[in-house]
């Protein structure tokens, strides 16, 4: 705060993101008078030691390809960028390129970039060694072995970073992440048991990975609307690239594209097996940071028109809770508005959990200030309970807006939902539109007791000075 890196001036930040809940509600306590916000984090070992190890590589990488194929790769790169195929594909989404050239038969490619974080994509020379590195990172001693199992993969990556050469002077300390408009570089790199991470050494390598570049790129474009719907079916495409660096000779390349939904499924399986281990009754990382969050009203019209709209998902309620529909003004929702690839992430993890079941509201104590607050909550079909929303009990804007969502569900027998929409940054942020509507989730509302949690109380760490 008082010496910042770069050309940042000392200042008092806006937010403070802490990975420890109890840290949490001791820094929300002791840093109240000062309205810095302190929001809680879950674990992200795999990303943080990608970005890492990335920058090992940005630093030491020697320039060992030729220009020809240099110039070859970053042409590829550069349309994969373009393409942006992470807004529809999910790292747990596995690709499979068969090419058969230069001893590789087929790389499994995974997208990298629907949280926002780092973008690029990965190709795993064995499906075993991508299988191996997932069941590591979620293993129990993950903080201890995580390196090593990074070591231990064997693939190939491209990733991306600022290019500082071209930012102004008093840019380029701001930059912190790819979300904003801002030039680009690529990187490329090995990952091998034996070597390590290396740069690309040879002219093989920086074929193989433009090809896989290629046809990721060209079945992206082809099947865009069904990777965005989550593989419901086995795609396959076969393609015919030319390989044309510059001063070298032209090779034509058969390749077939195929995606792997059975193993996405399991690389999910993995994840909910990691989930299940936390043994929080109240989970809170479900709502994407920065996200728009307001109770609301859906007409029926335009709710009957969701379900027939296309790129829209729809998670009926079961039928013994559909006995309001179309009673009152419209369907009372809660609705989170984010950006797009963070709205997918958050579909397919509800999806994955059996759809909201129940949404309610709890009270919550913060015994340092006596503050009283509505907690909004939610249960998933998995028996998960989220909090999407933590209101002051006493604000007139959200009193009013909780008396009307009161008194819809009243009118509805209960009956509610989740909509989740696109857009936070763009012109509808805040307000919503029809088209921007990804998702609806039925539910059922209910009083707080159904849950049987009780009023929940804020609990601080003491922290003692040393003797």
């Amino acid at each position: 705060m008082t010496t910042p890196d770069g050309p940042a001036q000392p200042a008092r930040p806006q937010k403070i993101v802490v990975r420890d809940r109890e840290l949490q509600f001791f820094l929300r306590g002791a840093l109240q008078s000062l309205e810095i916000a302190i929001d809680y984090v879950p674990e992200l070992p795999l990303i943080d030691e990608l970005f890492r190890r990335f920058e090992e590589v940005r630093s030491n990488a020697p320039e060992d390809l030729s220009p020809a194929y240099d110039h070859l790769l970053r042409q590829g790169a550069d349309e994969l960028w373009q393409a942006a195929p992470w807004q529809a594909i999910a790292d747990r989404d596995i690709i499979a390129i068969a090419l058969d050239r230069w001893g590789i038969e087929t790389v499994y490619a995974c997208v990298m970039g629907m949280l926002g974080r780092e973008y690029g994509a990965i190709f795993y020379r064995s499906l075993e060694s991508l299988k191996q590195f997932r069941a590591a990172v979620l293993s129990e001693d993950r903080e201890r072995g995580l390196e090593q199992a990074f070591l231990s993969q064997d693939c190939w990556f491209v990733n991306y970073e600022p290019d500082r050469d071209n930012l102004l002077p008093d840019e380029r300390g701001l930059v912190e992440s790819l979300d904003i408009d801002v030039p680009v570089r690529p990187l490329f790199g090995s990952i091998h048991p034996y070597e390590g991470m290396r740069s690309l050494r040879d002219e093989d390598e920086a074929k193989v990975i433009y090809v896989a570049l290629q046809a990721l790129v060209k079945f992206y474009q082809i099947y865009e609307r069904q990777l965005a719907q989550e593989f419901p079916e086995v795609l396959k495409k076969r393609f015919r690239i030319a390989v044309a660096p510059e001063g070298a000779e032209s090779e034509i390349v058969a390749v077939e594209v195929t995606t792997m939904p059975q193993l996405t499924q399991e690389l999910l399986a993995m994840g909910e097996e990691e989930d299940d281990e936390d043994d929080l009754p109240i989970r809170e990382d479900l709502v994407p940071e920065n996200a728009i969050l307001s109770l609301g009203m859906l007409p029926w019209k335009i709710v009957q028109q969701l379900h027939g709209q296309a790129g829209t998902y729809i998670g009926l309620a079961p039928a013994s809770q559909t006995w309001g529909r179309n009673e009152g003004d419209g369907l009372p929702i809660v609705l989170i508005q984010t950006t797009r690839p963070k709205a997918k992430t958050l579909i397919q993890r509800l999806q994955t959990e059996g759809g909201v079941q129940i949404i309610c509201f709890n009270l919550g104590e913060d015994p340092m200030s006596n503050a009283t607050y509505d907690l909004g909550l939610l249960q998933t079909g998995a028996g998960e309970i989220y909090l999407f929303g933590e209101f002051v009990s006493d604000s007139p804007a959200h009193l009013k807006a909780r008396q009307r969502w009161d008194e819809r569900c009243q009118q509805t027998n209960g009956l509610c939902g989740l909509a989740i929409a696109m857009g936070a940054t763009g012109a509808s942020s805040g307000n919503p539109k029809q088209k921007d509507m990804l998702a609806l989730f039925e539910a059922k509302a209910v009083a707080a007791e159904a849950l049987g949690l009780g009023p929940l109380q804020l609990s601080y760490v003491e922290f003692l000075e040393p003797d």
